[in-house]
């Protein structure tokens, strides 16, 4: 069997209100708004990163299906309200300044930036609709310069013959 090379194309976020969720993708986050489809109740937006124009993210009320019964509209509702859908997971190149940025917009906090194991450090918040947002950093340690002189000058001596 071949493997094929999947990569993620869109994904759909569940939000309460339509108008403040892409206010917040958009004005604080900094997502570009791909397209928008319908109009009152049933209306869906897809926003994504400008560092990948591939990526939707389509943002919609627990309603815009129309064939979803009410008894499931209640229990997405509920999820939603206990935070328990989600969470979506973005990477960035610095967790403290995107922490800084997105607590300074006003943004719920779930987590400050904390190192977490595997050289990873993140932060966590809740979006309008209460859906858990996480931004993670790799964390490669690069020996400092001084330390990598250190190294070779080690290597040199004792003619690379080190375990």
């Amino acid at each position: 069997m071949t493997r094929t090379n999947l990569r993620l194309s869109s994904c759909t976020l569940t939000v309460h209100d339509l108008d403040a969720a892409l206010g917040f993708y958009r004005d604080v986050l900094g997502f570009e708004v791909r397209d928008g489809h319908g109009s009152g109740r049933i209306r869906r937006v897809s926003v994504g990163p400008p560092a990948q124009p591939d990526v939707r993210i389509v943002l919609e009320s627990p309603g815009a299906d129309p064939h979803v019964p009410p008894a499931d509209r209640q229990a997405i509702a509920g999820l939603m309200a206990n935070g328990l859908l989600g969470p979506l997971v973005f990477a960035t190149d610095d967790c403290d300044a995107t922490f800084e940025r997105i607590e300074a917009a006003g943004t719920e906090v779930m987590q400050e930036p904390i190192d977490r194991p595997g050289g990873v450090r993140d932060c966590a918040f809740v979006d309008p609709s209460g859906n858990m947002l996480r931004f993670a950093q790799s964390r490669q340690v690069v020996p400092s310069p001084e330390a990598q002189r250190a190294a070779c000058a080690a290597i040199r001596q004792d003619g690379g013959n080190r375990p």
